[in-house]
């Protein structure tokens, strides 16, 4: 899992694999839960996504760039374009039926 911060955003996202990036805060407790469901997630498709985490409270510009409003956010990104997105704490299959889409 990438730590994603405003400075090393750009290069992180531009990656040729697509990107699943988490949007949270530490004082989130969806965020807390939906941390293991993306972990194992990124086991499973190790070196087919990147996957990357960020917090909004430190990645302010980041945050701001993708509008986000509400965390958790798991953004789906490929060719350093937003395909899809998820809010809120969600099931497993549903982030493994999002990636699928961007492999």
């Amino acid at each position: 899992m990438i730590e994603v911060n405003d400075t090393n955003s750009a290069e992180v996202l531009a990656n040729e694999l697509p990107v699943v990036l988490d949007l949270g805060a530490t004082w989130c407790g969806p965020c807390k839960a939906l941390a293991p469901i993306i972990d194992e997630v990124a086991e499973e498709y190790a070196g087919k996504a990147i996957f990357a985490k960020a917090d909004v409270e430190e990645a302010t510009e980041l945050a701001a760039r993708f509008r986000v409003r509400n965390v958790p956010t798991v953004l789906f990104i490929k060719g350093g374009e937003v395909k899809d997105k998820s809010v809120g704490l969600v099931a497993k299959q549903t982030i493994i039926d999002k990636l699928s889409a961007l492999l």
